[in-house]
């Protein structure tokens, strides 16, 4: 069965694109939690973080480019947040490895 994610990618459910290339999408994530809230996702499917492997390392590498880029892209010069949330108890709600950027506003800490 088909994550969200996959079925996005696959264009099966719309979604407002930022970005696109051979590895990711970049779309707004539909609950944003700041002024500005992308979701960069391979297009490859990595279930979690945890579940990395070696091989994964250039693409893991790419997604984090992708998210400054589109920091850059977007001004957030003052600075901005990225969140990568692996398993239940760490606020992952879809199985499909994907970096959060949030930005637009100052963020607080501790984050949750």
């Amino acid at each position: 069965m088909k994550t969200l994610f996959q079925r996005i990618i696959d264009g099966e459910i719309p979604a407002k694109i930022e970005h696109e290339d051979e590895q990711c999408i970049v779309i707004h994530d539909i609950d944003p939690q700041a002024p500005v809230h992308l979701l960069v996702i391979p297009k490859r499917l990595i279930t979690r973080v945890e579940q990395a492997i070696a091989e994964d390392q250039d693409l893991l590498g790419h997604l984090l480019l992708t998210a400054s880029q589109q920091a850059a892209k977007l001004s957030l010069d003052g600075g901005f947040r990225i969140v990568i949330n692996n398993g239940k108890d760490g606020g992952e709600s879809v199985p499909h490895l994907h970096v959060h950027l949030l930005g637009g506003r100052a963020m607080s800490w501790p984050p949750g």
